[in-house]
């Protein structure tokens, strides 16, 4: 005899499941870049007992006339590596602040289509700017080998800021993971599905991938071009309209491939 479960029983378990370890909310509809990210939230967390151990022994040794200037440049590496992998981890979790008195009554397609255009749309398009110039932000440190305005600070600045770009692509597969789950529930999840989904995301990257082609095409086959004058030449004028091009013959790529798969079913 199978025992029925109380609907408001299950209610509360999810209720305080979400508070105690949003991370395991939905596990079943998880997929691996969903737990990428809960599993290196999970692990990261503990960088806040470290901040709290950090802040605490600043304040007890500049009170007794031992100021440690490492200490403070600790408390902003930790806290700012932790936050930003937090923003990823609320993203896959939907752990972050929603205010407002409409959402909650939607049907489960509405939320979808609003999450899709929201993540596609909206916070990917944002994510990927930060991402490609954090990235020649990170290079840019790492070659100049940046390290603390304070004598006797922290001096490898550049590795915290090489995590930014890391985390922010992080941050990317995360709201790729959980657009694909709100997708899901929309339509069949395809190559021309996840085009339309992303598609300011996809265009950026389309552009920016052609933008690095012709770079370094330029760069290998002119020598005596300096760096900084290669993106004036004129071919970059036409690098988004090559990246529109590319991402179109994709698309049409993929609706091909949809309509023999259909075919053949």
């Amino acid at each position: 005899m199978t025992q029925k479960t109380d609907p408001q029983e299950e209610l509360t378990v999810d209720a305080v499941l979400a508070i105690s370890d949003p991370g395991e909310v939905d596990r079943d509809q998880h997929g691996v870049f969903d737990r990428l990210m809960i599993n290196v939230g999970n692990v990261v967390a503990w960088a806040f007992p470290l901040l709290m151990l950090a802040i605490v022994s600043q304040v007890v040794l500049r009170g007794n006339g031992f100021n440690q200037a490492w200490l403070d440049d600790a408390q902003w590496w930790i806290y700012g590596f932790a936050m930003l992998t937090a923003f990823g981890y609320a993203i896959t979790t939907s752990s972050h602040v929603r205010v407002d008195i409409f959402h909650e009554h939607y049907t489960p397609e509405k939320k979808a289509r609003i999450e899709v255009f929201a993540l596609g749309w909206l916070l990917m398009p944002f994510l990927g700017i930060m991402f490609d110039t954090l990235f020649h932000y990170a290079i840019a440190s790492i070659v100049a080998g940046e390290g603390s305005d304070s004598p006797n600070g922290l001096h490898r600045l550049y590795l915290l800021k090489a995590s930014l770009p890391l985390l922010f692509g992080v941050c990317i597969l995360a709201a790729y993971a959980v657009m694909i789950r709100n997708l899901r529930v929309i339509k069949p999840v395809n190559l021309c599905t996840v085009i339309v989904g992303m598609l300011p995301m996809a265009i950026f990257v389309a552009w920016r991938i052609v933008v690095y082609v012709m770079y370094w095409f330029v760069y290998l086959t002119n020598a005596d071009i300096k760096p900084r004058r290669i993106l004036r030449e004129p071919m970059f004028e036409y690098a988004l309209w090559v990246a529109i091009v590319l991402l179109a013959v994709l698309y049409l790529v993929g609706f091909i491939r949809n309509r023999s798969v259909q075919a053949k079913g």
